[in-house]
């Protein structure tokens, strides 16, 4: 056996060793269990594989999932595949090959780099949500929502057989009931806006829209189609108030905030002159209602359709059909705002004075009611509206009279969005508005009572989430399992029927907007109920690719099970995830979806958890160095050349150029791959190198030379571990016992707060500390395991060297022996504050005595000119740690 370290095959070894002996298979939990789930994000399998900045968050749950498996938890810390999305698909249509194969191709990719990373994953606990096995059940939790309604009263979701239906409904007949039911069902049909581009045959998300165009430079239309939406608006508070309990980071939480929007406010009813119409708009600043100078209107907003008049009907067709070319981004970035006239006048419910109605693309259908109040005096987009259009300018707020801008504001010619008081109302208001002088939130509250008595609106809580459009028009997703009989009613598919499966289409294009590839399987789509002779259509369209995501810790706790969901034991046993770790950017859709299906589910009482994440970390960003010149183009990393310290030549131009971080990208070829940094360095070197590099929060960038610095320091853990194999001492110094309880205790504390930098950085100081000095065998296996979550490759093959049986992931973390380190303390630092504030500090024993301790807190602020005469020592705190009794700080009353 030789002594030297062969990264290579060790490593090679125990991951084999590993596979064979299926080390790292969690059992179900039994009772008394402690237990914990630690999750990663599941990736989507693209085909580019993983780069060096992927694993920072798996890594990271890896080694807390074996230190808390060695710390006699049943940890379940598993690996699966978001493998439904578009890119496959883009592919198919590409190439004609099946997503299925290229997904198959992919996912074997990242599992083989996985494997060479050492991640302890249970891989019989592997799902992939492209599987029947496992879409079968995203199925079944839709027909769950389909077959649920939202009871108000009750807040939470029941079976939609629990819904009262009216007899009037009843005797109606089944569409009228039908039609009652979807009113209320967490699942439903209704038109929406998607963007679709003729030239590709393809419907594209909003980020896939630029200009009006695709990316390939084709127009892009949006067209109104019958699409599956979930009722996630009725869950709004419950979102909110979930978030209060969770251990997120608190960015994340404002983001859900944020995303979701909730607004107290007002909606008004705006009378249209010469018509029994009305337009109700919704505002949080009822104060301002006697400013208001202009209505707009969004280019869907029915009345546009249905009350424009002639002489403005053409020009008002033309600008909505110029708006239906843009995505919502376009519509509501901070360009320059646009409108056009609709011939329709509007009448102030308060001042009674006529003002335009404008269509205009900034106003989205679904935000608030489709339709704003201009108040160009005191919102800024309402006054670059206002200036372009030659609107009215009607200040209702003042700023007061230091403010600069007052008289510019007064006079209409300037914008105030800040604090004021209340101006007389203009001419023409009714009496009993509010009063002159009043701070604007009081007024604000005057206007809301002023219109809720005279019936001309109403207070109500607004929120900018939407009711989530859950279909899509791709071949690849889960099919929606729902059938369109021909006389108009509409079934669900039990669950013995499922799953339903993808049929083979030759050609993955829709055939127009409204006809997904689905539509191709005429086979497939089309269907007769065998007891009734009735003919129907499938669903054609499928799910989002978010829909295997809202759900998949559930079956990491029971993948094989194939008669339910979960087993509810199991789910119950293994709860919440208890540590989850991904990007930032799914901040909002991904966890906001997740949490909207748990409390579903938990309404209707298929699980028993509320919430699907109890503490949330997100990894930071890994880049890489590239290369920028003075235009501030980035230039490929291999066209470029250090030529002196620092200096760096662009070697196509000559040019000078700025070395800069920049995120890892196949255009810019400064994509580091883990398999060539293992095969030079070695996996646990990597993984040294990378949670070394800061916190998981932290950004990072890539240099691979700092893999040779972790390798040269594993080289010699692993020669002081070698040498203490071959040669154990029968007795060791106390320095060697007390640094090893130190570490002990220090990478414990770590490991529980996943300060992983820090961790290792124990590791180098206690190899600093010890190396070269005797150390007995427990001492070593006490070395050994601490450094197993870190280097497990290194840590198994040394543990078999010292003789030990089974894996050293078996073996029992190592306790630090609490009394001997406070024993071995000598001295310590005290803070001392004076009048609450703190003055220095001073080195005493642990345990010294309240007289010794005051003296000498005396004597130091002497020394920092502080006036100590007549200080009464009896007057002066010294505070103790409880649990240890060691002096803890020094309070001192204020002295002159």
């Amino acid at each position: 056996m030789s002594d030297t370290y062969d990264f290579t095959a060790i490593e090679t070894k125990w991951r084999q060793l590993w596979a064979e002996r299926d080390t790292y298979r969690t059992p179900d939990p039994k009772p008394g269990d402690k237990t914990f789930f630690v999750l990663d994000m599941f990736p989507y399998p693209s085909g580019a594989g993983l780069h060096v900045g992927h694993p920072v968050g798996y890594l990271a749950t890896d080694m807390v999932a074996r230190y808390k498996r060695m710390a006699g938890f049943n940890v379940l810390h598993p690996m699966g595949w978001d493998s439904f999305g578009l890119p496959a698909e883009q592919h198919a249509i590409k190439t004609g090959e099946h997503p299925e194969v290229s997904t198959a191709k992919n996912i074997k990719t990242f599992r083989r780099q996985m494997d060479l990373l050492g991640l302890g994953y249970d891989w019989n606990r592997e799902i992939t949500t492209s599987k029947p096995d496992y879409y079968k059940w995203t199925q079944f939790i839709f027909v769950q929502m389909y077959e649920a309604w939202f009871d108000k009263q009750a807040n939470k979701a029941r079976p939609i057989a629990e819904l009262p239906i009216p007899d009037d409904v009843k005797a109606a007949g089944k569409l009228a009931i039908q039609e009652y039911q979807d009113a209320r069902r967490l699942v439903y049909f209704d038109d929406a806006l998607v963007n679709w581009c003729e030239a590709l045959g393809t419907i594209l998300s909003n980020e896939e829209v630029f200009d009006g165009k695709s990316e390939q430079g084709f127009d892009v239309v949006r067209v109104p189609i019958r699409q599956v939406k979930m009722r996630i608006t009725a869950y709004t508070e419950r979102l909110l108030a979930g978030l209060e309990g969770l251990d997120w980071p608190e960015g994340i939480k404002d983001s859900q905030r944020n995303w979701i929007g909730r607004s107290e406010g007002v909606e008004i009813r705006f009378a249209i002159d010469g018509s029994n119409e009305t337009v109700t708009t919704f505002t949080t600043r009822a104060d301002t209602l006697a400013g208001v100078t202009f209505l707009a209107l969004a280019p869907e907003h029915p009345l546009v359709a249905s009350l424009v008049p002639p002489s403005h009907r053409a020009e008002v067709d033309a600008y909505c059909e110029a708006a239906a070319r843009k995505s919502d981004l376009d519509r509501t970035v901070d360009a320059e705002k646009t409108g056009v006239p609709s011939g329709l006048i509007a009448i102030n419910p308060v001042t009674g004075a006529k003002v335009q109605i404008f269509v205009a693309d900034y106003v989205l259908p679904d935000y608030g009611t489709g339709a704003v109040m201009g108040v160009p005096a005191h919102d800024e987009r309402d006054f670059a509206f206002a200036e372009k259009y030659g609107l009215p300018v009607v200040p209702v707020i003042d700023p007061g009279a230091d403010t600069p801008e007052r008289d510019a504001v007064l006079k209409g010619e300037a914008c105030w969005t800040e604090d004021g008081i209340m101006l007389d109302p203009p001419a023409g208001t009714e009496a009993g508005l509010y009063k002159a002088g009043q701070r604007w939130r009081d007024a604000r509250e005057a206007v809301a009572d002023f219109l809720e008595t005279r019936g001309l609106g109403k207070r109500v809580v607004s929120y900018n989430l939407r009711d989530w459009i859950f279909s899509r028009q791709r071949y690849w997703g889960e099919p929606i399992p729902i059938i369109h009989w021909e006389d108009g009613t509409r079934t669900s598919l039990d669950v013995s029927e499922l799953p339903l499966t993808l049929p083979h289409v030759d050609d993955y294009k829709p055939t127009s907007y409204d006809a997904p590839a689905l539509a191709r399987a005429a086979g497939w789509v089309e269907v007769t109920d065998p007891q009734t002779g009735i003919k129907g259509r499938r669903e054609l369209n499928t799910m989002p690719q978010w829909a295997g995501s809202c759900w998949y810790p559930l079956r990491f706790m029971d993948p094989k099970n194939a008669d339910a969901l979960v087993d509810p034991s199991k789910e119950k046993a293994w709860g919440p995830v208890d540590l989850y770790v991904g990007g930032a950017e799914h901040a909002t859709l991904h966890l906001l979806y997740a949490r909207f299906w748990y409390l579903a589910l938990h309404d209707l009482g298929v699980i028993s958890t509320a919430e699907p994440f109890s503490k949330l970390v997100n990894q930071g960003m890994l880049t890489s160095f590239a290369y920028q010149n003075a235009r501030g183009v980035i230039l490929p990393v291999d066209e470029v050349e250090e030529r002196g310290e620092g200096e760096f030549v662009h070697v196509p131009t000559g040019d000078r150029v700025e070395r800069i971080g920049a995120k890892m990208s196949k255009s810019l070829r400064n994509v580091v791959t883990p398999d060539d940094v293992v095969a030079q360095y070695g996996s646990d070197a990597f993984r040294v190198c990378l949670m070394f590099m800061g916190p998981v929060e932290g950004g990072r960038v890539w240099e691979t030379e700092k893999a040779a610095a972790s390798l040269k320091f594993l080289r010699r853990v692993w020669n002081y571990a070698v040498s203490g194999i071959a040669s154990p001492a029968e007795s060791e110094s106390s320095a060697v016992t007390i640094a090893t309880g130190k570490l002990v205790e220090a990478v414990t504390e770590d490991l529980d707060n996943l300060r992983l930098n820090t961790a290792i950085a124990e590791l180098m100081k206690f190899l600093n500390a010890v190396e070269g000095q005797p150390v007995t065998r427990d001492g070593l296996l006490t070395f050994l395991r601490v450094l197993a979550p870190f280097a497990p490759h290194m840590a198994e093959e040394l543990w078999e060297r010292a003789g030990q049986a089974g894996s050293v992931f078996h073996a029992d973390w190592p306790k630090a022996d609490a009394d001997m380190l406070r024993a071995a303390v000598e001295t310590i630092e005290i803070v001392v504050q004076e009048g609450g504030k703190k003055r220095g500090s001073v080195h005493l024993a642990p345990q010294a005595d309240d007289g010794l301790v005051r003296d000498a807190s005396i004597a130091m602020l002497k020394e920092t000119g502080r006036d100590v005469a007549g200080l009464d020592p009896a007057r002066i705190i010294v505070v103790r740690d409880k649990k240890t009794g060691w002096v803890r700080l020094v309070n001192i009353p204020k002295v002159g």
